[in-house]
């Protein structure tokens, strides 16, 4: 049997032979332009790594969407029905609209790649394909049978493909999210904080604001005082954070307000602490007695906690760095993925793409010298034994 040290060395002389087509591959990613709202270029991106998945032996299906373009599952043709399931989960939607690439074209420069795209996160998709190509070539067989979950809509919420990824999750035994890593030493996301959006409506009465003042009920008034509750909210030290992110209202200057509206951001590091938010946002009443008020929204993804089996999968995962010389760090991220969704129901490891920088900024690029780097680490954790229960 190969010792580890010795797949390790094996598994990036291998990637190393075949940088050229990595790099070939991730150019042609970046290429096929991939907004999340545009549901036929998303079917371009699916159907190319679809025919991909399908020449390298896998099972390869993309389930249309209704308003989106769906999602890309992928398993070994000859599957071994006994093994346990590890999924690799990824998205290709982008924010770039089409068009960016004209604008921002794919560029290599003192060491960086760049392009719209290149590290969030197609980089990370890049290496789940030549991370199971390396295992194929390399006749090596997973302990843990991988399944791929590539969805286009990750980028909006993940609002059509999240079921499916929750009937995944509840039947494998980990899962690896190849989203972007933190910071350029490619810090590993072990906790994210959860997300929520609400949205505050108040009605009043509209009246002439020379003549006839005292007639109307300002909503902007009741919004603004609504506001001061909600900013009260914010709780740095426990990781809580209501965010007031947009306001309007009003229909002219010289009218008392009869409409207002505001849509609040909400970010937690504890299920516990969503719920808390959520029933006191929920609570909230009128000041002004003639008022309407509506509440609407919730928390949309939970937070990913450091939870006993995320703990452990990370410390299996410090330790595989090891053997390629790795010193790898854990981190917590304000924003929220899939892996979000995946921690609720299985052992979850976020941030194994790439390192690099500007997700969702122009000068978006990743480390090209670490592109092989993290493939082979990714490699490692796709054949380490399965984790003994889902505690």
């Amino acid at each position: 049997m190969k010792s580890q040290e010795n797949i390790a060395a094996h598994a990036k002389e291998y990637l190393l032979t075949n940088k050229e087509q990595m790099i070939l591959f991730l150019n042609e990613l970046v290429s096929i332009e991939s907004p999340s709202d545009k549901i036929n270029s998303q079917h371009q991106i699916l159907a190319y790594l679809r025919d991909r998945f399908t020449a390298m032996g896998y099972l390869a299906i993309h389930m249309s969407g209704k308003n989106t373009g769906g999602y890309l599952y992928a398993r070994p043709k000859n599957r071994k029905k006994h093994l346990p399931l590890q999924l690799l989960i990824g998205h290709c939607d982008t924010v770039w609209p089409l068009g960016t690439i004209d604008k921002m074209p794919l560029t290599y420069i003192k060491g960086k790649i760049k392009g719209p795209g290149v590290y969030d996160m197609k980089a990370g998709i890049t290496q789940m394909v030549f991370a199971l190509m390396a295992i194929r070539e390399m006749n090596l067989t997973p302990k843990v049978e991988p399944v791929v979950f590539i969805n286009s809509d990750e980028e909006i919420g993940s609002r059509e493909s999240t079921n499916a990824l929750k009937r995944l999750a509840k039947l494998a035994n980990r899962a690896y999210v190849l989203e972007p890593p933190l910071g350029l030493n490619g810090k590993l996301k072990t906790a994210r904080k959860g997300l929520g959006r609400f949205t505050i409506t108040v009605r009043g009465k509209a009246a002439h604001a020379g003549l006839d003042p005292a007639k109307g009920v300002s909503a902007i008034v009741e919004l603004s005082q609504q506001v001061q509750r909600l900013y009260a909210m914010n709780d740095l030290d426990k990781g809580i954070s209501v965010n007031i992110g947009m306001i309007e209202g009003g229909i002219s200057p010289n009218v008392i307000a009869p409409l207002s509206k505001a849509v609040i951001d909400v970010r937690v590091l504890r299920e516990a602490d969503g719920d808390v938010i959520t029933k006191k946002i929920k609570a909230l009443k009128p000041i002004h007695k003639d008022v309407v008020m509506e509440i609407e929204g919730g928390i949309g993804r939970p937070p990913m906690e450091k939870t006993p089996r995320n703990q452990l999968l990370w410390k299996m995962a410090k330790k595989q760095g090891q053997q390629l010389g790795l010193d790898l760090e854990e981190a917590t991220s304000g924003g929220g993925s899939d892996a979000n969704t995946t921690s609720l129901y299985t052992a979850t490891l976020d941030g194994l793409g790439t390192p690099g920088d500007g997700a969702h900024a122009a000068h978006e690029y990743i480390l090209q010298n670490k592109l092989i780097e993290r493939t082979t680490l990714l490699m490692l954790l796709l054949l380490l034994e399965p984790l003994n229960e889902k505690t």
